[in-house]
């Protein structure tokens, strides 16, 4: 393993101090390395809308200074007393949590990413918007060698977001919808081709037909068009929503054959609202997804290298985090955007 500078107690970083999206330059003091930490010299960190929102405080959560980045991508720079299974320079990646209670009925059955009292990695905890980022080693998962630096990032928040259900519900050759091309909707195309399923793209943008059939769909269908659901009636699995608009719920419900499941996983305005009838008759099921347990997370990154499944990305020097968080927040990134410490 090639030797890596650690941060020295004192890790340059990317914050909002205040609401909004603007960034500075911004010095901090890491919390000391505990048993089972790691220092990671961050050399990639993906981009996410979730950033976003959370520099805006849109949620309420966020305290400042805050300092964003949850798909970050280094080499091990320094590793706490009891760590075991890393080493000082190998690449890892960190998604969503830096770490988990491990001992609450969630993290002892494995769903480690339900723990409520699962410590975020840019929620009350620095992000890897930053030179170095510090976690829990168990929430650092080694890299696979067939996976770019700047392809993995993404995976380890867009990417488990979509595998982790699909792996859950759905089975080969079953006939899988996905609403929305964008950041997630992109992978998660990607992933029912690689699981056998007939796959079909649902967007808005008719510019996005032919990308998509390129990300593994075999049928598009233009929503804005009138009545572009109508004929598809009954004829879907499984729907993954991906996107953060209303939609016409009921609309959608009704593509699904009986049996079928609605999951969502994109953060919609507005309540979900569905006719019961429809929904009880036809003994659907409306269901969600939150990131991925730590079992699951290195599933997907065997999975996505065995596939050559990799987000298209859009790479950044880390300098200039501000006008690509206008890009991301204008939606023109394609589809993915990482930042980066290498020059």
């Amino acid at each position: 393993m090639p030797s890596v500078e650690g941060s020295g107690g004192r890790i340059d970083a990317y914050a909002a101090i205040h609401s909004g999206r603007q960034l500075e330059r911004y010095r901090y003091e890491p919390k000391d390395l505990a048993p089972n930490d790691i220092e990671i010299a961050v050399s990639h960190c993906g981009m996410c809308h979730t950033d976003l929102h959370l520099a805006n405080n849109d949620w309420g959560i966020t305290a400042y200074p805050f300092v964003p980045g949850h798909e970050i991508v280094g080499a091990v720079s320094q590793l706490g007393s009891t760590v075991q299974g890393l080493k000082l320079g190998q690449r890892v990646g960190v998604g969503w949590l830096a770490g988990a209670c491990s001992v609450c009925d969630q993290c002892s059955s494995g769903q480690d990413n339900l723990c409520l009292n699962g410590q975020p990695t840019c929620v009350g905890h620095e992000g890897g918007y930053g030179t170095h980022v510090r976690v829990d080693s168990r929430f650092a998962f080694p890299i696979p060698d067939g996976l770019s630096s700047e392809v993995a990032a993404p995976l380890f928040c867009a990417g488990i977001t979509v595998f982790s259900p699909l792996m859950r519900h759905v089975r080969a050759n079953m006939r899988v919808g996905v609403i929305g091309i964008g950041g997630l909707g992109h992978l998660a195309l990607q992933y029912g081709r690689a699981l056998g399923c007939h796959v079909t793209a649902f967007s808005t943008s008719a510019g996005k037909g032919n990308e998509a059939k390129r990300f593994g769909a075999d049928e598009f269908v233009h929503t804005a068009t009138p009545d572009a659901l109508k004929p598809r009636a009954s004829t879907c699995d499984f729907i993954l929503s991906t996107v953060t608009a209303g939609l016409p719920w009921n609309d959608y419900l009704s593509l699904l054959r009986p049996g079928g499941k609605l999951c969502i996983v994109g953060v919609p305005d507005g309540d979900v609202s569905i006719s019961p009838f429809p929904f009880i008759l036809g003994q659907k099921t409306l269901v969600s997804s939150v990131v991925g347990s730590r079992a699951e997370i290195r599933t997907m990154l065997e999975f996505s290298a065995r596939h050559k499944i990799a987000p298209q990305v859009e790479v950044f020097p880390m300098h200039d985090v501000n006008s690509v968080f206008d890009r991301l927040a204008a939606n023109k990134m394609r589809y993915r955007g990482v930042l980066t410490n290498h020059h």
